[in-house]
């Protein structure tokens, strides 16, 4: 039975009356036996018009969300929510955050209407004993998530939560309390680090009008091959280490927000997992929009 089939069956019960909030429902839905062990996935979000327009990079996003198998819920780690401490979106019906400016109307006008998930909060904070979850009812979902769930799973109607970057650790605290969520993907949930390997505005060049069109400086392609033989080896220890890896890392790595999502997927990695490339391009000189698969 499907979910639209499972929620309709609910509606012709007399449960004494009374009627079921959402975040019932999504409990219900989303509880039940371990399943198959669900992909990670890190995902080059770059330019937020990836949302709305037809081009390379968004029909890629389609095609690889269109072969993953449908999850229970999301676990979104965005590089666009930094906070003191780590918290979890905890509403009903999470906003849809517009967390940018200069861009046509239209990008404004995108609304991503998925539901949250109680569920997902409770085993989040259970999972997590490294340091405090708290439940935010202010943020909701930013468009490190939307601009790529909207392109991976069109319909809205997988239940979603973000996890924020605490920006007072270090590269290790994250990679570690990332292994603490490794019992949920066997409960259904995929796990999204959302963000940029390679993300530096301070030597940007665009090429025409075109910011996706694909250029590179240098520097920026060194560090995103290093990155890639870093991931495909399963040596994590020099990208936890990025500080010391060399200028064209640090480069590559100004600031810590689009890097750590990707050390949320990786350090949840099994040993007999593949790992693959998408949307694997430089653009805009100092940004790569390459994207990580594991399964």
């Amino acid at each position: 039975m499907d979910r639209k089939q499972f929620i309709r069956s609910l509606g012709l019960l007399s449960l004494t009356g009374a009627t079921m909030k959402l975040n019932s429902l999504n409990e219900i839905i989303n509880k039940g036996e371990n399943t198959e062990t669900m992909p990670l996935l890190f995902v080059g979000h770059g330019n937020p018009m990836n949302a709305i327009e037809d081009n390379s990079f968004s029909r890629e996003m389609k095609a690889v969300g269109k072969k993953l198998p449908k999850p229970k819920a999301i676990l979104m780690v965005s590089a666009h929510w930094e906070t003191k401490g780590t918290f979890v979106t905890a509403q009903e019906l999470p906003p849809t955050i517009h967390d940018f400016g200069g861009f046509p109307k239209e990008l404004f006008a995108v609304e991503y209407p998925a539901p949250g998930s109680k569920w997902l909060d409770e085993e989040t904070k259970k999972a997590v004993t490294k340091t405090e979850v708290g439940f935010d009812t202010t943020w909701g979902f930013d468009h490190g998530c939307w601009s790529v769930t909207k392109n991976m799973f069109p319909n809205a109607d997988v239940p979603i939560i973000q996890l924020s970057l605490d920006y007072t650790k270090d590269a290790q605290y994250h990679y570690d309390l990332a292994k603490q969520l490794a019992a949920l993907r066997k409960k259904g949930v995929m796990v999204i680090g959302s963000g940029n390997m390679v993300h530096n505005f301070g030597y940007v060049k665009v090429n025409g009008n075109d910011f996706n069109a694909p250029y590179g400086h240098d520097w920026a392609i060194e560090a995103n091959e290093k990155f890639k033989k870093y991931i495909s080896e399963d040596n994590h220890s020099p990208l936890i280490d990025y500080k010391n890896q060399g200028k064209s890392i640090n480069l590559a790595v100004p600031t810590p927000e689009h890097y750590l999502p990707l050390l949320y997927t990786l350090a949840l990695k099994e040993k007999n997992e593949t790992v693959s490339f998408f949307n694997d391009a430089p653009v805009a000189g100092s940004f790569s929009m390459t994207s990580v698969l594991i399964q």
